[in-house]
């Protein structure tokens, strides 16, 4: 399975051919608004920066090699009171499962965890405002236990919300040895296999 990340909370996963996106953004400070075409799409919840499939073409193609799970939680730690419902998505595909936690705004229960199941990658939310903060993002992954961990909706110096944190507070908490920053290669895809060694991955941005 391919990982790459389009930036926001937006990726691209792809096996055998074929591409689904998850949460397409819009109106993202210094990011232009996804566009382009995808097998399939899939978003967290009805917000701009996680719906926006208005420039989106789909191929109409149906044999799809991801099987998808989802798990319904909230955006917010009040039930849901404040930003509404949030789903995470599961997708396993090549012998290999990742979990895409959308706009995850509290901890986990164990009824949750255990529906969301074992991880080979966790994508998860780590800005903090609208979602977990970096210390709840790393309450999460230590919960999971996924043996790659890829941060996403954060700040990058000017781009991005400028409410949430950066990426480097979240690293602060992981462990130094396994942190991988692709981004400063310009690295935008993880390919994800039985073997990938255990890390917490900064993608690049994909241009394309």
């Amino acid at each position: 399975m391919t990982i790459t990340y389009l930036g926001h909370s937006c990726f691209r996963l792809e096996q055998d051919g074929f591409s689904l996106l998850i949460d397409p953004y819009c109106q993202v400070p210094g990011f232009p608004d996804i566009a382009g075409e995808a097998d399939a799409v899939y978003c967290s919840h009805q917000h701009y920066d996680h719906n926006f499939t208005q420039q989106l073409r789909l191929t109409g193609r149906q044999e799809s090699p991801f099987s998808v799970r989802t798990v319904d939680v909230f955006h917010d730690d009040k039930g849901g009171a404040l930003r509404g419902p949030n789903r995470i998505h599961i997708f396993t595909a090549g012998g290999v499962t990742a979990a895409h936690l959308g706009d995850l705004g509290h901890q986990l229960t164990a009824e949750q965890a255990a529906a969301i199941g074992p991880l080979d990658a966790l994508l998860i939310p780590i800005g903090g405002t609208y979602t977990v903060d970096p210390a709840g993002a790393e309450a999460v992954a230590e919960l999971l236990k996924p043996r790659v961990v890829v941060p996403m909706h954060y700040r990058i110096g000017e781009i991005g919300l400028p409410v949430l944190c950066q990426v480097e507070d979240f690293l602060a908490l992981r462990h130094a040895g396994e942190i991988r920053r692709y981004d400063r290669e310009g690295i935008s895809s993880l390919s994800l296999t039985a073997d990938t060694p255990a890390q917490t991955a900064v993608l690049a941005i994909s241009k394309a």
